[in-house]
Order: C-alpha cells, then sequence, then structure tokens
C-alpha cells in the first residue's frame, strides 16, 4: 500500500472517531436529546418537587390522622322459639330456665362502623363526615401510634356531611393546618390518608381531576379526586403537596373506578365555629321541591313562556304552605329579581335566614300573583 493511501486511510479514520465522539456529546448534553431517555428511580416527577415528597409530607402531618370506630345500638325483634314452646306447653308441666326466656328477644344490638377523621386544632378537636358518627352511641379515635380515646360530638351538619368531635383527653395531639380549596386547579396532586376497610393508616395519591362537581342537593362543589378512596376513608384529609388539608374525603362513584369525591375545606371553616358554640347550622327553610321550566315542562303546563321554577311539592306546615304556595306554581321572581334556574333560588334562600321575609312573583293558572313568605328554621334530617 503506498504512503498516500496509508495516509487518506489515516485520515478518514480519524474523522469517523472525532464525529462519533461529537454524536456521544451531543446526545448526552443538557441541550441535546436522546431517542431513548431513561430515569432514575429517584428522579423528580413534575409537579411533585422531589423523589421523597409524598412520604415527607405524610411523616410531617400523617399523625394528625385518627382512625374512628363507632357503636350504634339498634333495637331488633327476632322470633324466640323458646318462649313459643313456654307458651304452648306451659300447661303441661314445662317451664323454660329464666336465663332462656329472653333468648332471642327484642333487644338492642351494637351496630359497628368506622371512618377517618382528622385533629384540626390544639384542642384536640376532629372534623369528619357527618355519616361516620350521626347517631353513634360510642366513638372511639385511634391515632397513628396506636393510642385510643373516647370522643363526643360537638356538632353535626348533615346537609354538608360534616361534623366535629372533641377527644376526651388531655395529651395534646397533632393538628394537621387547613389550606385554601379557592385556589385549587385540575391536575394538582393530593394525598389522601385513611382508614379503609379498616387498614388504618393508608396512604394513596393522585391528582384532582375536577372541582365543582354535584351529587345531590346538599353536596355541591365538591372537589372529584382520581386517588383512589373506599369505605372507611369517609371523613379523612386530603391533603396538597404544602401539607394542608385542602378537602373531606366524603364519597365515591360506586359504578366507577378511580372516581372520588371531597368536600372543599373552605366549607367546613363557614360551619366550624357555629358547629362548635351551636352544636348544628341554623340555616332558613321555605319547605318547597323545585325543577327548572323547560320547553318540554312549559309545552306540558301550557307555560306562555318557558321560563322560571316549578314547584313541584310543597312541605306539610311549611312556611311555603303556609304563606299559600301550591304545587305546580312557576316562581318567577323573589324579591325583585328574576330567577330561572332552581339552584339559583335555592341559593339565594341559603343567604337568608330564619324568620325573614321574601317576596316572590309567582305564575299560576294564567296569573302573575304576588306572594310573601316568612322563612324558618330548617328542620333537622
Amino acid at each position: 500500500m503506498s504512503k498516500k493511501a496509508i495516509l487518506s486511510f489515516l485520515t478518514a479514520f480519524c474523522a469517523m472517531i472525532l464525529l462519533s465522539l461529537a454524536a456521544f456529546n451531543f446526545v448526552n448534553s443538557t441541550n441535546g436529546f436522546s431517542a431513548s431517555p431513561s430515569f432514575s428511580s429517584r428522579d423528580a416527577v413534575p409537579g411533585l418537587g422531589g423523589p421523597d415528597t409524598i412520604a415527607d409530607i405524610v411523616e410531617s402531618v400523617g399523625g394528625s390522622v385518627v382512625n374512628i370506630d363507632v357503636v350504634k345500638m339498634q333495637q331488633q325483634r327476632v322470633f324466640n322459639p323458646f318462649r313459643d314452646f313456654e307458651r304452648n306447653f306451659g300447661g303441661f308441666g314445662f317451664e323454660l330456665n329464666p336465663d332462656f326466656r329472653n333468648f332471642y328477644e327484642e333487644r338492642m344490638i351494637p351496630i359497628k362502623g368506622a371512618g377517618s377523621g382528622f385533629v384540626v386544632d390544639g384542642n384536640n378537636r376532629v372534623l369528619t363526615n357527618a355519616h361516620v358518627v350521626k347517631n353513634a352511641d360510642k366513638i372511639k379515635v385511634t391515632t397513628r401510634d396506636g393510642k385510643s380515646y373516647d370522643a363526643e360530638i360537638l356538632g353535626i351538619d348533615s346537609t354538608l356531611d360534616l361534623a366535629v368531635l372533641k377527644i376526651n383527653t388531655r395529651d395534646k395531639l397533632p393538628s394537621l393546618p387547613l389550606g385554601d380549596s379557592a385556589s385549587i386547579r385540575p391536575g394538582q396532586w393530593v394525598i389522601a390518608i385513611g382508614n379503609p376497610y379498616g387498614f388504618s393508616n393508608t396512604v394513596t395519591a393522585g391528582i384532582i381531576s375536577a372541582t365543582g362537581r354535584a351529587l345531590d342537593a346538599g353536596k355541591k362543589n365538591l372537589i372529584q379526586i382520581d386517588a383512589p378512596i373506599n369505605p372507611g376513608n369517609s371523613g379523612g384529609p386530603l391533603i396538597n403537596l404544602k401539607g394542608e388539608a385542602i378537602g373531606i374525603n366524603v364519597a365515591i362513584a360506586a359504578q366507577a373506578q378511580g372516581i372520588g369525591f371531597a368536600i372543599p375545606v373552605n366549607a367546613a371553616k363557614d360551619v366550624m365555629n357555629d358547629l362548635i358554640t351551636k352544636g348544628k347550622i341554623i340555616r332558613p327553610w321555605l319547605g318547597i321541591y323545585m325543577r327548572d321550566v323547560d320547553e318540554s315542562v312549559a309545552s306540558y303546563m301550557n307555560l306562555p313562556i318557558p321560563e322560571g321554577i316549578l314547584i313541584t311539592e310543597v312541605v306539610k306546615d311549611s312556611p311555603a304552605e303556609k304563606a299559600g304556595l301550591k304545587q305546580y306554581d312557576v316562581v318567577r321572581e323573589a324579591d325583585g329579581k328574576t330567577y330561572k334556574k332552581a339552584e339559583d333560588l335555592s341559593s339565594f334562600i341559603a343567604g337568608k335566614k330564619p324568620r325573614d321575609t321574601i317576596k316572590l312573583a309567582v305564575y299560576r293558572e294564567g296569573k302573575l300573583w304576588s306572594i310573601t313568605a316568612r322563612l324558618a328554621e330548617r328542620p333537622e334530617n
């Protein structure tokens, strides 16, 4: 091989080496792009901060979450074969042992239930769901370190499904700070801690799927989450990445997977003081069931315009009945303002107080009537 050929070969070989090194540096540089990126298990997940963020939050504030066990005494009447035997054959000298006389008789049966809650202040007050503790005869809370305490109900609001308990102990238990649920956004990461199916101190995580969800007339403006929750999580906190409670887990969509709901913590803030000081929330009450008027309703009832709120039922002895409101009345105005949605009229009434009077413009049988009603205190559910 000539010197010229050898020189050409060495030149080409060196060029190839240099190009390979340049490509390697490009792929691994911070400004380069790799066709097969790989991430260490300890790399941060976008939006979560560091790899141990959730674990750090749980370790920091998880001690404020408690398991709630309740006992509700329920009366049950059961057939007593021993008493029936004595009734039929007592005349032949048969007599039951006194211990068997009330066997299977009508008696109080303890019904057990469980849920979750979290300590909200230095006075060992606990926030949970009303349905977890309502009508409970005995309440016991257990902390993360395994200590159990008796607790009592300070107040219940069945409408919002919230309750405040007081733990009977002089120990100062850790509390969970309350955040601002008005500032949350879909896509934010959240953590749920609770007692699903008796598995205490269970931690799950996910994102906020949506806000402003409604399940029924009482449960409105709920937070929808995909963090897994199950029966027993009810009353436990929904926590943001600042370690603050932004919601109270309340329900799941039974027919779906990964769809849960939480009450915004701001709603709890609005009622907690009244629950603690008064034991309940005093709400105004008119006493009607209603729905929006749409094209089909207007056509069926021969209404001149498809607008207003149709009264579908008037509660007996309610302020509405006493004021003269009737089934199938259509409410057009309240205190001079036009209303087209039942939800808006409900919010208007909710903003009043018991004993306040409201003036309604009602369409009935081709005429517009003016009716004044005095609101009362909403009765307990």
